[in-house]
């Protein structure tokens, strides 16, 4: 049997919940739609975090049907409860423009844009946000919404029971984000919200609306909430958020986050996070998990770096852990010559590193031999680095087995 839409969707674990499975399903076989997903705007990329949302619209690409990418310039400037303990801070018009312009990109990476039929039709909210008229909108639209029906939502829900502030200008996000729906089916046609799992209540919102207002039929489909089996939070280290920009997470990096996968989670993520075949990941589960951790980080970084990139990030960490060597795509940090040659303090290089964040912590690390120079433990935390450290001014500074930044003497 040919494979479809939802079908692939379930088998790759995306699955959460959906309005009317039996139905989509149906309308999907029989003609191509319109489906949308919403991101807000509130750092200049996106992170790990988003990405099974980008590959939801990729999948939605490889059956024929067409993504909409609602970008919230709206929305961000009242940020959404759902998963929140605090109010967002609150960004300038410039800094979320900005935001928009660099998100942009990230899309423009996963998703094939030479096909007119599935290209990502890219909208922003703001253009119909602003615009609306306080008391026309309470008429046309609040009449369809009950406070009882609100209260029930986890995103309000779960702020109240921890006696937590929610104020009056979140409590109307999940509105906004019906009209939102709303308006993609009024003027683009779009038929279907995908988003994560804590969206369950506000996409309802939305297909509820829709019906009330139009009568017409419309879907919501969630995806799964990604528990690691370590129970960290996907795509947060210690080092901060794995972003999707080189410019804020080397490509090195994003290969070597992937490489760390837990072993319980390489299957879920080779299914999740790439684009191979089910029948292929079947076939090589049983394979060395070095090889499928390999095999998970080459994907996945190719896929947003690049085939060139995601080679070159394997050789550094082949020659990184195998020879010695320091690997040209190490992150690197540029030290003044001047400074060098006063001395810098292993705590103080080490901490400039960001490999780790407190003193405590790093004379914790020297003492159990976490710490090396170019390879070699160090022992002393009152070491002091200078020019004699340095091999053709380079410097390799290491946290353990997988931790490494490249020092360079301007």
């Amino acid at each position: 049997m040919k494979s479809s839409f939802l079908s692939e969707f379930k088998e790759r674990d995306y699955f959460n919940q959906c309005t009317n499975s039996e139905e989509l399903e149906s309308v999907m076989n029989k003609t191509k739609i319109r489906a949308y997903i919403g991101f807000d705007c509130t750092a200049s990329s996106l992170h790990v975090g988003s990405l099974l949302q980008i590959m939801c619209l990729r999948m939605l690409q490889k059956y024929g049907h067409q993504p909409i990418v609602l970008l919230g310039g709206g929305t961000t400037r009242i940020g959404d409860p759902s998963g929140k303990d605090e109010t967002r801070k609150m960004l300038s018009e410039k800094e979320i423009e900005k935001n928009i312009k660099n998100i942009k990109k990230v899309f423009k990476t996963y998703l094939k844009t030479n096909n007119p039929k599935t290209k990502p039709i890219f909208v922003n909210n703001y253009k119909w946000l602003r615009k609306l008229n306080y008391i026309k909108f309470l008429r046309d639209i609040g009449k369809h919404f009950t406070i009882n029906k609100m209260l029930s939502f986890d995103s309000v829900k779960l702020r109240l029971d921890r006696e937590q502030s929610l104020s009056y200008m979140e409590f109307n996000y999940m509105i906004l984000q019906a009209y939102d729906f709303l308006e993609l089916n009024k003027y683009k046609n779009c038929i279907m919200q995908i988003g994560g799992s804590d969206q369950w209540g506000n996409i309802i919102n939305g297909v509820e609306l829709i019906k009330r207002y139009s009568s017409k039929q419309v879907f919501g489909l969630t995806t799964t909430l990604i528990t690691l089996a370590s129970g960290a939070k996907m795509g947060k280290t210690e080092r901060g958020a794995v972003w999707l920009d080189e410019k804020l997470l080397s490509s090195y990096d994003y290969w070597q986050f992937w490489r760390n996968t837990d072993d319980r989670d390489v299957i879920k993520f080779l299914k999740m996070f790439t684009d191979i075949d089910l029948d292929r990941i079947e076939k090589i589960k049983e394979k060395e998990i070095n090889d499928l951790k390999i095999l998970l980080a080459n994907e996945a970084t190719e896929m947003l770096h690049g085939k060139k990139a995601a080679k070159k990030a394997q050789e550094t960490a082949k020659n990184t852990f195998s020879k010695r060597s320091f690997g040209d795509e190490l992150p690197n940090i540029i030290l003044d010559k001047s400074n060098v040659d006063k001395g810098i303090n292993i705590i103080e290089l080490v901490l400039l590193s960001n490999l780790l964040s407190s003193k405590s912590e790093v004379r914790r690390s020297i003492k159990n031999s976490g710490i090396k120079i170019n390879n070699y433990a160090v022992s002393d935390d009152k070491l002091i680095i200078n020019t004699k450290d340095f091999n053709n001014n380079i410097l390799k500074l290491s946290f353990g087995k997988k931790r490494h930044v490249v020092f360079k003497i301007n």
